[in-house]
């Protein structure tokens, strides 16, 4: 009976997340400062105000969800959660494996909040505006898109980029190749192929320019061993050395996002009850349609952070 903290990625921040937090709890007010500082911006005016559009921006949107779940743990550790305790796995999706890391002590929030914005601009800038795709497969199987993708990819580049369960998968690349794959995936049997609103080929072979800018980044920053471990993105089994985690950051941003099998593994080693942590409740949707054993929990209110630790501390 294992309990599992999951954190939220990209397409999960709201204008206006976080200022709950921060107008209730002190240590939350005091992420948001520390994260502010770090960037030497008020990434906080523009996570509580908008425009949504500036928000959205992948180097803004990540520090911006990163420090959501971040001010959620520091509240609930000032209200005696400890993690090492408590918790047998911390895990994220895409960024969020940041966000779980800080919450485990791997890096400090500072580090966090810069890394990840070395991290959105460099998937920003890797690919030129126009050049690269995403398209999101729903109804078909993991192997049947893998073999679209590869005879898709004849023309460049196009991989799964995440495997989010029940029948959903992203694939990303070069735009004509995934373009077609949506096609190809639409005469297979999907019953939907749609390209997304990306404004870069994220998790595809395209960004290895923004994994050789983390593998710098990541190089030169302090890094503990997590206090619990984190279940990797890109291997879906936990990991607990923290040059290992930081080589897996560096492939995950050319890699493949395997959630569904992250939930699986959880299910198959006696983790009931998934935490997501932080903005939305995405994780916890998916965590449902992927395995109905496992039972999923979003956490990212006052009042869900008081039922979470009459839960949690009982």
């Amino acid at each position: 009976m294992a309990i599992a903290f999951t954190f939220p990625g990209q397409g999960s921040q709201a204008v206006g997340m976080g200022k709950d937090l921060a107008e209730n709890f002190a240590e939350a007010r005091a992420v948001f400062e520390e994260v502010d500082e770090a960037l030497g911006q008020k990434l906080s005016d523009i996570m509580w105000n908008g425009p949504e559009e500036t928000l959205t921006l992948t180097a803004n949107a990540q520090p911006a969800l990163m420090a959501v779940s971040v001010a959620v743990m520091r509240v609930l550790e000032a209200r005696g959660l400890k993690l090492a305790e408590k918790v047998s796995y911390v895990a994220g999706h895409s960024l969020g494996e940041y966000s779980a890391l800080c919450a485990a002590g791997t890096f400090s929030l500072a580090d966090t909040a810069r890394l990840l914005r070395i991290r959105g601009n460099a998937m920003q800038a890797a690919v030129p505006v126009g050049e690269g795709a995403m398209a999101a497969i729903i109804g078909l199987e993991h192997g049947d898109v893998e073999d679209i993708c590869r005879e898709a990819a004849a023309g460049g580049v196009c991989q799964i980029a995440n495997d989010n369960g029940g029948g959903q998968l992203v694939i990303s690349g070069a735009k004509a190749p995934v373009e077609k794959a949506a096609a190809l995936a639409s005469e297979k049997g999907a019953k939907r192929a749609i390209m997304l609103p990306v404004s870069a080929p994220f998790h595809s072979a395209l960004m290895a320019p923004a994994a050789e800018a983390m593998r710098e980044a990541l190089a030169s920053v302090q890094k503990n061993d997590p206090v619990v471990p984190v279940v990797a993105n890109v291997r879906a089994a936990p990991v607990s050395d923290a040059d290992e985690i930081a080589a897996l950051l560096v492939d995950q941003v050319t890699g493949q996002v395997r959630w569904r099998e992250t939930v699986e593994w959880f299910a198959a080693n006696d983790v009931t009850t998934l935490y997501e942590i932080g903005s939305g409740k995405v994780l916890t949707g998916l965590a449902r349609r992927i395995d109905k054993t496992v039972n999923g929990v979003a956490v990212n209110s006052p009042a869900d952070i008081e039922a979470a630790l009459q839960t949690l501390l009982g």
